[in-house]
């Protein structure tokens, strides 16, 4: 008879390593994110004070990020505003 896999459990915390690989970028560039308080919001857990970033955080932060961006978001992207008409110029 053959094992059935079982299903991964989804942590709700994830540590930094976890939390770069879940973004799809390096650990170091998230390291420098919270260093100058960009990026997602993190926390520090237990005695260690281990950074920690909770999932549902950082899903709510890329929506911001790709509400936040005029090629994801049709009511920011310039090229669907109305054009705007000038006035002639004046001879000099």
């Amino acid at each position: 008879m053959r094992k059935q896999a079982q299903p991964a459990v989804e942590t709700a915390f994830l540590n930094v390593q976890n939390a770069a690989t879940y973004l799809g970028i390096s650990v170091n560039t998230l390291y420098i994110w919270r260093h100058r308080r960009q990026g997602p919001p993190s926390f520090r857990m237990g005695p260690g004070g281990r950074v920690m970033y909770r999932r549902d955080l950082l899903d709510a932060w890329l929506t911001e990020q790709q509400e936040a961006d005029s090629r994801s978001n049709p009511v920011l992207n310039p090229l669907n505003k109305p054009s705007q008409s000038r006035s002639p110029r004046r001879a000099a």
